[in-house]
């Protein structure tokens, strides 16, 4: 193996560590990218955001035509599924992103080397990194250290996973036959996500949730007309109900659960544990160099992104915040540019958040409870879907738009959406927010007609009472 010192390691290559390395590259440093999986792109492109993407794509087309196409005068008769094509055309899909970024480290000079990465004690100031690989073992050495290793799925205590009854969203993602009866424990992105593939492709699915609302950190009113709309489409949604056991039986698995009301007990065939992730440490040898998590299971980081040790720096799920994959590739720029002297920054306020259901959800800088407990003022402007002619004539016009403002300057605090192409929609609310617009700049800003964006306009002129079509 070859004794080259690198100017920094990337453990990881995510969305964090894989931008993270050709960043630093483009700015000149020599980079090596250490991989336990064989293919690059980390959980979001494998086993995450990407494959989870293509099947709600695929999933909502077979709905479409069973519930919708007849209303656009389109009758389809004999429409069956085919999952197993399905699944090859999601794998084609990860295949050919876990290619290009494999060619754009090539284009960048960035050694990937695959292998379990391990943290040794530095040696005179330099970062050793040792590699168990499929046939050998060496060792690697830097100038520096990124930490980019992702997060893992929680299993909780009393329902391991196996892969087979109880699975975890990896599974969900390559299941072979839809499910009759899903149970799914979490009411958050994951579990809504993949609770709405298997629904729409036939499969009779159960979610639980111990909050009060499905998806925690979304707007009240935007989780209530989620759910409605959820509930409409077959998926039953129980919440402030803890599952406490399951058994099997041969009429399938009895799952016991805790409801407001009391004790009840659901028969299902699967049970998908969605109840969140933490990040990933295991293995790394942080022990062995003096790094320690905080309660959260993190590591703490500074501005930089260093660690409490110098030269060892860390981002994405490994530090505090949102456990993002968009996250994680701004902090993996940004670490690149203040590696190299640059006063990279991140606003961690203008982060979006999206849920990939239908109607879809989305929301960028702060929400109504956040401003209440924080005592700021603020007005609010709502406008529906329903109100634009480009929503009708798509066929979907279920949700609004919410914009949050101060009073005086009418400066945007935040923007929440849940309805048509909402993941879309949010990129113009978070460049809003990143330049301190105002519903002002945004009302008097010209949108083309008819589109769905029109609906962010009028819902910043509603702010004032002002709006056109509401």
């Amino acid at each position: 193996m070859s004794e080259q010192i690198y100017d920094l390691i990337v453990i990881g290559a995510g969305p964090g560590g894989y931008v993270a390395a050709i960043r630093a590259a483009q700015l000149g440093f020599t980079v090596a990218v250490v991989e336990k999986r064989s293919a690059l792109g980390g959980v979001c492109l494998n086993e995450g955001c990407i494959p989870s993407k293509a099947l709600l794509e695929s999933s909502e087309h077979f709905a479409r035509i069973d519930h919708e196409l007849a209303e656009h005068g389109i009758a389809v008769t004999g429409a069956k599924l085919d999952l197993q094509q399905m699944m090859v055309r999601k794998e084609k899909i990860v295949k050919k992103l876990t290619g290009g970024i494999a060619g754009l480290f090539k284009k960048n000079k960035i050694e990937a080397f695959t292998g379990v990465a391990e943290i040794l004690p530095p040696s005179e100031s330099m970062q050793k990194v040792k590699v168990s690989g499929t046939d050998k073992n060496f060792e690697l050495t830097a100038k520096n250290l990124l930490l980019a290793t992702g997060s893992e799925a929680i299993e909780l205590p009393h329902l391991p996973f196996n892969g087979d009854t109880t699975i975890n969203a990896r599974d969900a993602l390559n299941l072979t036959a839809v499910p009759k009866r899903l149970l799914v424990v979490g009411g958050g992105v994951i579990g809504l996500e993949l609770g709405s593939v298997w629904s729409r492709l036939g499969a009779a699915v159960t979610v639980v949730e111990m909050l009060p609302q499905i998806v925690p950190q979304a707007d009240p009113q935007v989780a209530q007309t989620l759910q409605r709309s959820l509930k409409k489409q077959g998926l039953n949604i129980l919440l402030k109900t803890r599952l406490d056991k399951i058994e099997t039986t041969k009429d399938g698995i009895v799952a016991s659960l805790t409801t407001s009301k009391g004790e009840e007990q659901i028969i299902c065939d699967k049970v998908l544990v969605a109840t969140g992730r933490r990040a990933h440490t295991e293995g790394l040898g942080l022990e062995a160099v003096g790094l320690t998590t905080n309660k959260q299971g993190q590591l703490e980081v500074d501005e930089n992104y260093q660690t409490a040790i110098p030269g060892i720096y860390a981002i994405g799920d490994l530090v505090p915040g949102p456990m993002l994959a968009h996250k994680a590739s701004e902090e993996g720029v940004v670490f690149a540019e203040r590696l190299a002297g640059q006063k990279s920054t991140i606003n961690y306020q203008i982060i979006p958040a999206v849920t990939y259901t239908w109607p879809e959800v989305a929301s960028v800088g702060q929400n109504e409870a956040e401003l209440k407990a924080a005592d700021i003022p603020y007005k609010a402007g709502k406008v529906f879907f329903a109100a634009s002619g480009r929503a009708l004539c798509t066929g979907m016009s279920e949700g609004f738009v919410k914009v949050l403002a101060t009073p005086e300057s009418g400066r945007i605090l935040g923007i929440h959406i849940v309805g048509p192409q909402a993941s879309e929609l949010i990129a113009e609310a978070a460049i809003i927010l990143s330049f301190g617009g105002s519903v002002h700049d945004l009302a008097v800003t010209c949108h083309a007609h008819p589109t769905l964006a029109e609906t962010l306009k009028e819902a910043a002129l509603a702010v004032n009472q002002e709006a056109i079509h509401a």
